[in-house]
């Protein structure tokens, strides 16, 4: 199964990450994404992998 994590501190709010794939990242507390799942549903990691690559500052870590 597949893991991300937004690493606080490289997150620069962009929200490329909730617009393609709003299942496994949303908005945190201080206005920085964040994985809210603990495990990317079946069938999302294609968009997770998107969003993994996509982010312009290499923020998602993924397990």
């Amino acid at each position: 199964m597949m893991k991300v994590e937004v690493i606080d501190n490289v997150c620069v709010s962009c929200g490329m990450c909730i617009d393609t794939c709003p299942d496994v990242f949303e908005w945190g507390n201080d206005d920085k994404a964040v994985a809210k799942v603990p495990e990317v549903p079946s069938g999302m990691e294609a968009l997770a992998h998107e969003a993994v690559d996509g982010c312009p500052t290499s923020a998602i870590k993924e397990e």
